[in-house]
């Protein structure tokens, strides 16, 4: 994750470049990088292929402005320049405390993913809507269903390939993401297409819109809440507007859930 296709790619999407048939690769140059940035080619090119040791604050600082890198976007780069080698593999359980408060949580859709979405546990409102799907990700782009659950499918599908290059970078040695990152590739042209724009995102809150079959067309809120001890992991919920549609049509999917079990 830290090849020099990774950085050229970060450079594209900064600058907004796209490759072009005199160039050899995308975005600027080494040498015109290295010289906005006030450092040598050679250093650089170090920094490239991951020779360079540890680089200081300051050159990474000075390239992220030369890049005029926004917050997630540095992180990533301090990411690529500095890659962790602990805490490779994700937790693929829940503490029986959160799946419990998931279960009491009766209004609200509310699940336990993973940085790599994979899903560890979801209460009755979200299963209905989420279905068994145990990664978001791979439902997202290999379920056709999918299409039709999403309604800003192409915006939900493009946040979530940036959401995982982030997390490729944060966790360079982490071989189940290496391994979703080749199925999605490999099966999907759209996801291939996202990923290779290099772009990084990371989303704690907004606003999702789904199509239920039953319920019809629902808009929530959504929020991530990191959980302490396992920073891979988090809590996401789902919330109505107060006295929308959608609140009173969750009602109807509520009591739906509870006839079923």
């Amino acid at each position: 994750m830290t090849s020099a296709r990774s950085w050229a790619v970060l450079m594209l999407s900064s600058w907004g470049l796209r490759p072009g048939s005199r160039r050899r690769v995308p975005g600027l140059r080494r040498e015109e990088l290295a010289q906005l940035a006030g450092i040598s080619v050679e250093y650089y090119q170090r920094l490239e292929q991951g020779r360079a040791g540890h680089p200081s604050d300051e050159v990474l600082n000075a390239i992220a402005d030369t890049l005029r890198l926004d917050v997630v976007e540095r992180e990533h780069l301090r990411a690529l320049a500095r890659p962790s080698r602990r805490g490779a593999r994700a937790a693929e359980s829940v503490r029986p405390e959160l799946r419990r408060m998931l279960d009491l949580i009766d209004s609200v859709l509310a699940l336990v993913i993973t940085d790599r979405f994979d899903v560890l546990a979801a209460n009755s409102l979200a299963s209905r809507l989420f279905g068994e799907a145990q990664n978001l990700a791979r439902t997202l782009f290999l379920d056709p269903a999918a299409r039709d659950l999403y309604v800003e499918w192409e915006e939900v599908a493009a946040a979530t390939a940036a959401q995982l290059r982030l997390v490729a970078g944060r966790h360079p040695d982490d071989a189940d993401l290496a391994e979703l990152v080749a199925d999605l590739s490999g099966q999907s042209a759209e996801f291939r297409r996202m990923w290779d724009t290099g772009d990084v995102e990371l989303r704690a809150f907004g606003t999702k819109s789904f199509r239920h079959p039953d319920a019809g067309v629902l808009t929530l809120h959504y929020e991530n809440f990191e959980l302490p001890g396992d920073t891979r992991q988090r809590l996401v919920t789902f919330t109505p507007a107060k006295g929308s549609t959608t609140e009173a049509a969750l009602r109807l999917l509520l009591s739906g859930a509870a006839a079923a079990r």
